[in-house]
């Protein structure tokens, strides 16, 4: 396989680091400009809804462009975006930084996939694939830790520097490494949002999305859960974030190998079914003594990576199972599904606080990965055939 797709690796750890290290950002963001945590909590939903609505937006206009000049763009819109973002004066610029770095993420992210599996023969693209993606994995697992604890040294501004500054390396290294003279096809957005309609793909499509929601309810603001639920110090939510990745790392693994073995369908409605249990358990660290509440919650943190990370590669195995010969299509929906449910999940978790507390946010968030489990057993019960009745 092609040495060079590890670089587009780097981008994805160093865009998805990015991603995932802003909600332990948030409660200094909120104290540094003047506004509530819910309100600061914005800067996830206006990432979220740009990317899911701005990748395939900005695939369809760039499909037929040369791909490395596409990433190395992408790279560089953000780069600028983590400066501004580390500059801002307002909590209206670092508004406006975050939806250009969620439109140059949607797009390298398609991108770099399209690109991996141009860069190899037929038989190793699934390999080629894996790889780029799994640079969000390590992302979750080692970057937003490391984000996360930078922050309480630098500040979280210091944060958006150095991910600026892993960007521009990024970027320097695909410039070298890159064959120049790659394009794609230019798909029209009236094609890609068709495929939602093939039968099947709107139940999972609904899935993802209320799957996310639940989680983002609680990750987006993990960290008044663990500092006014579970009395953790700032200097602690590296440590909660490790867990996390630690757990997910293992779920990406395992969630592959059981679709393999038991099915895509059985590994999501499970994943779905503990994710309800591992949701509602949450709001009870903050009813419990520190000596309690902290374990838990690190315990939890483990098994909510595992489970929760088990459950994207069953669902690419579903939706790609249903439409085979339009697999990047629909995994281009399915991601932004996935998007749309982040920023649902972090608006949810934002009223949750505006009118509840920490306590709450489990509770509320159990309630959409059971919804989800609903949906995919009603989309079962839909797909098997008629009985026939006896003669």
């Amino acid at each position: 396989m092609d040495k060079r797709i590890f670089w587009l690796a780097l981008g994805s750890f160093t865009i998805s680091t990015e991603g995932f290290v802003v909600s332990s950002l948030l409660p200094e963001i909120a104290t540094d400009a003047g506004i509530s945590v819910p309100l600061a909590g914005t800067l996830i939903t206006a990432f979220a809804l740009a990317y899911a609505v701005g990748a395939p937006v900005l695939a369809t206009l760039t499909g037929d462009w040369d791909r490395r000049r596409v990433i190395l763009w992408t790279l560089a819109f953000f780069v600028l975006g983590n400066v501004v973002a580390g500059l801002s004066s307002s909590f209206a610029v670092l508004l406006a930084a975050r939806i250009v770095m969620a439109l140059a993420s949607g797009l390298f992210a398609a991108t770099a996939q399209a690109t991996a599996v141009a860069m190899v023969d037929s038989h190793h693209r699934a390999r080629a694939i894996a790889v780029v993606v799994g640079g969000t994995t390590v992302a979750v697992a080692i970057g937003a830790p490391l984000g996360a604890l930078l922050a309480t040294f630098a500040g979280w501004r210091g944060t958006f520097f150095a991910i600026a500054a892993f960007g521009a390396l990024a970027g320097l290294v695909l410039a070298w490494r890159l064959p120049r003279g790659m394009t794609g096809t230019r798909l029209s957005l009236q094609a890609r949002l068709g495929a939602a309609l093939r039968p099947g793909v709107l139940p999972v499509l609904a899935t993802t999305l209320l799957a996310l929601t639940g989680a983002f309810t609680v990750f987006s603001y993990i960290a008044p859960l663990a500092m006014q639920g579970a009395g953790l110090g700032e200097i602690a939510l590296p440590a909660l974030l490790l867990a996390f990745g630690v757990g997910a790392v293992a779920g990406n693994i395992a969630g592959g190998q059981l679709a393999d073995r038991i099915g895509a369908t059985r590994t999501v409605g499970g994943s779905l079914a503990l994710l309800t249990g591992i949701m509602a358990l949450l709001s009870a660290v903050p009813a419990l003594p520190p000596a309690l509440a902290v374990p838990l919650l690190f315990a939890l943190m483990v098994l909510w990576g595992l489970i929760g990370w088990a459950l994207p590669p069953a669902q690419a195995s579903r939706i790609v199972k249903l439409a085979p010969d339009a697999a990047p299509i629909v995994l281009s929906l399915n991601a932004s599904a996935l998007y749309f449910g982040v920023a649902l999940g972090a608006v949810v978790g934002g009223a949750v606080l505006r009118f509840g507390g920490p306590v709450d946010l489990g509770v509320v968030a159990a309630l959409f990965p059971l919804a989800a489990l609903g949906v995919l057993l009603a989309s079962r019960r839909g797909a098997e055939p008629a009985a026939v009745p006896a003669e």
